[in-house]
């Protein structure tokens, strides 16, 4: 009768596209039809997002939020290729010979391992990419993959922003006490006795590179790499900078504010 013509005509606007509802939809009861638009009105949209930020940037911090609060799996690509080379797939293989004969992985492998994890059940609704891509070469066989395999594209891609000095003053007062991993910081979060961890009363050590020299040559190859990468996103309309040298909430409510765009 008519209410189902005008649930029909409701589920296609909702949907975008009539052409897109299926047969079976076109034939379904008003109540049905109501019933799956209400789940896909429910379920949350799509989002795949890639995080850009220097080291002590807090993308450490905001990713397993974004990640809780949008239903989606990260995709650090460091943690993804170790993580293939220990399940020996196709790609691990590959990666494995590469980085034995001390080479750097190439796109394309990299690529295909984010391709085998975006298939997955746990990034159903979308993925936070984090720590690629890095060039812009990189950014357009992405869109490229993301294309041939119909998981829809990048949405957002949300850079951190915090004054190099800011970075150098964070990471340069890390002390870390290697048995436990606990780690402290001489300014913002120092341990109860100088130099020595609260719990077990050793000593705390700073890791090597966490020096001002080798973190500036850090910072500075981070800007003059991800300033083209940002520009190929910015051109689209997707980028978002963000100031990230605030306290970690304020950080969470800007990302949620862009993200609901």
């Amino acid at each position: 009768g008519d209410g189902a013509a005008q649930a029909r005509r409701i589920f296609a606007r909702a949907t975008r596209s009539r052409s897109s509802m299926p047969a079976d939809l076109a034939r379904a009861s008003t109540t049905d039809l109501l019933a799956e638009l209400k789940r896909r009105m429910e379920s949350p949209p799509k989002k795949n997002i890639i995080l850009v930020g220097p080291p002590g940037s807090g993308k450490g911090t905001q990713a397993p939020l974004i990640k809780d609060k949008y239903k989606l799996c990260h995709l650090a690509t460091g943690d993804l290729l170790r993580a293939a080379v220990a399940a020996g797939t196709e790609m691990g293989k590959a990666a494995k010979e590469v980085m034995e004969k001390g080479g750097l992985v190439s796109d394309e492998i990299v690529i295909g391992i984010i391709k085998d994890n975006i298939s997955t059940p746990d990034c159903g609704n979308g993925f936070i990419l984090d720590g690629f891509p890095r060039t812009v070469v990189q950014a357009e066989k992405l869109d490229g993959m993301l294309t041939s395999e119909g998981v829809g594209h990048i949405d957002h891609v949300i850079e951190f922003k915090v004054p190099d000095a800011t970075l150098v003053e964070r990471i340069c007062g890390r002390l870390i006490h290697p048995a436990s991993g606990r780690s402290y910081h001489e300014k913002f979060h120092p341990p109860k006795v100088a130099g020595k961890d609260d719990e077990t009363g050793e000593p705390l050590v700073k890791r090597k590179d966490d020096n001002e020299e080798t973190l500036t040559k850090r910072l500075d190859a981070f800007h003059k790499q991800t300033k083209p990468v940002v520009d190929y996103y910015a051109k689209q309309g997707l980028y978002s900078p963000v100031d990230a040298d605030r306290k970690a909430d304020s950080v969470s409510a800007t990302i949620a504010a862009i993200l609901a765009k």
